[in-house]
This record gives structure tokens, C-alpha cells and sequence, in this order.
């Protein structure tokens, strides 16, 4: 099992979202991001990335937007915080049913499932905190042996 501390997913730094942020507000309190100059980041599960828009100060809490290939998955993980998750294209599903384009889903907080888009996925998540992930997978998207 994997140490919560040791999230695989490749988490962007302050920096990188601070570098695509357009002009300073007039007033402040408005943080604008230039989400298509953001970069897609590599996670540790084959076909999935991710763009980081907001990072809270308690330093886990985060908004991102997701790109899930088609087929692709995320192993057995338990949720930390609650997850909401609005589904802009494709299809997420997991062991409780299936999240379309144009809907939203949310996850309790200590609730664990496993994940995948049989279609390919485009959403935005809001996570209270980081996901505890409880098996790893192969290259190739499987299960890893334990």
C-alpha cells in the first residue's frame, strides 16, 4: 500500500500555475489562469493527465482539470476528502455507476472504488484532499501482482 504522502500523481507546483496566470487583477482577490498555455502533466497512470488550476494554502486541496484516454484507469484508491467531479466529455465510470458528459458526481470522503473511461474523459475535480491510492498499476494500466 502506498503512503498518502506518496500520491503518484504528479502534482504542479505554485510556480508553474503562478506563470500562467494573466495580469495582476485590478482589485484583489481574482486570480485569472490561462488554462490552454497550461501544460498537460503526466500522472503515474498510463493515460491520464492533468492541468493543476488551483492549489489551496492547506497545501492538498486542489482543483484540476483531467484528460483520461480512452480505456485508461486509476487503481483502488480511497478518497481522502470529498471528490466532485463534473464530466465535460466522454465518460467516468466506476464500481457505482457511470458519470456522462454533462453531468457531476461527487464522492464521500473516506469512500474507495477504482476508476476508468472505457471512452476517454475530459473533467474538472475539485479534491478536498489528496487520494490515498491502495495498489499500483503496470505500464500497461493493470494491476500490479501484490
Amino acid at each position: 500500500m502506498l503512503e498518502s504522502s506518496e500520491s503518484p500523481i504528479l502534482l504542479a507546483d505554485r510556480q508553474r500555475i503562478m506563470d500562467h496566470q494573466l495580469p495582476p487583477p485590478v482589485r484583489p482577490g481574482s486570480h485569472y489562469i490561462d488554462v490552454e498555455h497550461l501544460s498537460w502533466q503526466e500522472t503515474s497512470f498510463p493515460g491520464v493527465e492533468m492541468k493543476v488550476l488551483c492549489r489551496y494554502p492547506n497545501g492538498e486541496a486542489y482543483t484540476a482539470l483531467f484528460r483520461m484516454a480512452a480505456g485508461s484507469r486509476l487503481p483502488r484508491h480511497r478518497h481522502r476528502g470529498i471528490e466532485q467531479t463534473f464530466v465535460l466529455e466522454g465518460s467516468l465510470v466506476d464500481d457505482d455507476g457511470a458519470c456522462t458528459a454533462g453531468n457531476f458526481v461527487w464522492r464521500d470522503a473516506d469512500s474507495i472504488h477504482t476508476a476508468h473511461s472505457p471512452d476517454g474523459c475530459l473533467s474538472l475535480s475539485i479534491f478536498q484532499a489528496t487520494n490515498e491510492f491502495l495498489e499500483e498499476l503496470t505500464h500497461d494500466g493493470n494491476p500490479a501482482d501484490p
